[in-house]
Parts: C-alpha cells; sequence; structure tokens
C-alpha cells in the first residue's frame, strides 16, 4: 500500500511539475532574449506572490518528486530498506525543500 502511495505521489508531482517547467524555460527565455540582468530580473520577482507561489509550488513539488525518486535508486542499488530507507527519504526532501525554500524567500521577499 505504500509503495503505491509513493508511486501516486511521485506521478502527482510530476503532474505538477511540467506546466511549472515549460512556465521555468519561457521566462528564462525571455528574460535572456530580452537582455535582463539579475538587478532587473529580482526587481521584477521580488515582493511579488504570484511569483513566491509560483517557484514555491514548484520547489515542493521537486523535493516530493526527486525524494521519492532517489528512494527507489537507494533501494535497488544500495539494499537500503526499512527505517534508514525511510530516514534517507525524509532527509532528502526536507533537505532539498529548505534549500529551494531559502532560495525562493532570497528572490521574492529578501
Amino acid at each position: 500500500m505504500l509503495d503505491l502511495r509513493f508511486y501516486m505521489a511521485q506521478r502527482l508531482s510530476a503532474l505538477i511539475m511540467a506546466p511549472l517547467v515549460l512556465g521555468h524555460i519561457a521566462v528564462m527565455i525571455y528574460a535572456i532574449q530580452g537582455g535582463l540582468s539579475v538587478s532587473e530580473i529580482l526587481g521584477r520577482t521580488q515582493g511579488s506572490a504570484f511569483w513566491f507561489a509560483f517557484y514555491g509550488l514548484f520547489v515542493l513539488a521537486v523535493s516530493v518528486h526527486a525524494a521519492i525518486g532517489l528512494r527507489v535508486i537507494v533501494h535497488e542499488w544500495a539494499g537500503l530498506r526499512g527505517v534508514a530507507l525511510s530516514l534517507f527519504t525524509w532527509a532528502t526532501g526536507l533537505g532539498l525543500f529548505t534549500l529551494g525554500a531559502r532560495a525562493v524567500w532570497a528572490v521574492t521577499f529578501a
């Protein structure tokens, strides 16, 4: 049952990530072609609830997706099981979320 939940969580996170990845790529292409500097980009993102929500959701989806994917790889390659595997999964997910959340906060509100 737990495997089915992980499977569904990874598929749902991929479903959320797909349009966010496309949106991120479109924004990056726009910024590069428009010749925007880093300070101009930060000027547009700081204080924006939209960009905070966009990239915050992105970070959450990536954290869940990557943690579950790495869980499967570590289980298959290293043979990690049980509590150790669960701790690895949670540590990876929380670590990725923490790093991503700090970056989102810095770009939108700091």
